[in-house]
C-alpha cells in the first residue's frame, strides 16, 4: 500500500472533501474525526430511536441517536459526543456511556468511522427533537418489539441503516459475544 501516490484533492466543500489516490476516489470529512451511534434503553425497557428526513437519500429515516465527534469542539471525546447527542436529539441524559467498538462506515467510499456507544442510567430531561437545524421525532419502542417495529417502518417507506440491527444486538451483547452486564 505504500506504493500509492499521495492523495489529490479533487473538490472541497465546507464539510467534505473528494479525494483521488491512484484509481480510488473517496470522500473525507473535514469537520469531524468520527461519528457515534448511541444505544439507549429507557428505564421502562424501551429502545430509543430517532426519525428524521435525510437529504442525501431523499427519504425519512429511523436511526439510533447519533452525531459527529469533534465538529463542535476539537477536544471532543466519543463519550462526551455520545452524551451530548443523546440529550440533544432525544431529551434523555446518560449517567455514563460505554464505548463498545469503532470501525469504518463504508471503507470503499469514505474514511469516516463510527463508534457504537452503550448508554447507561438514563434520565428524561426534555422532549428532545434536536437543535435548530434538525427536525427529529423521538420514538421509544419496547425492546421485545423493536426489530418488528423497524421492519414495519421499512414497509412504510422509511430508510433504515443495517447498523440498527447491530445496535439492537449490542443492547444485550458485548463485541466479543459475551452477555452485557445489566444495570
Amino acid at each position: 500500500m505504500d506504493s500509492l501516490p499521495p492523495p489529490e484533492t479533487m473538490c472541497e466543500g465546507r464539510y467534505l472533501r473528494l479525494v483521488r489516490r491512484g484509481r480510488w476516489e473517496y470522500a473525507e470529512r473535514t469537520n469531524a474525526g468520527c461519528a457515534v451511534i448511541v444505544i439507549a434503553v429507557t428505564p421502562e425497557d424501551k429502545v430509543v430511536f430517532v426519525e428524521q428526513y435525510r437529504i442525501p437519500i431523499a427519504a425519512p429515516t429511523i436511526e439510533m441517536p447519533a452525531g459527529l465527534v469533534g465538529d463542535v469542539d476539537a477536544d471532543d471525546t466519543l463519550e462526551a459526543a455520545a452524551k451530548r447527542e443523546l440529550l440533544e436529539e432525544t431529551g434523555w441524559s446518560a449517567e455514563r456511556v460505554e464505548v463498545l467498538m469503532s470501525g469504518p462506515t463504508s471503507s470503499g467510499m469514505s474514511n469516516e468511522t463510527v463508534a457504537f456507544v452503550r448508554a447507561h442510567g438514563l434520565t428524561r430531561m426534555s422532549a428532545g427533537g434536536g437543535d435548530e437545524t434538525e427536525d427529529i421525532i423521538v420514538h421509544e419502542v419496547p425492546r421485545a418489539e423493536a426489530a418488528a417495529w423497524l421492519c414495519r417502518k421499512m414497509t412504510e417507506g422509511y430508510a433504515l441503516d443495517p447498523k440498527l440491527w447491530t445496535g439492537l444486538w449490542f443492547i444485550d451483547h458485548n463485541p466479543d459475544g459475551s452477555r452485557a452486564r445489566s444495570e
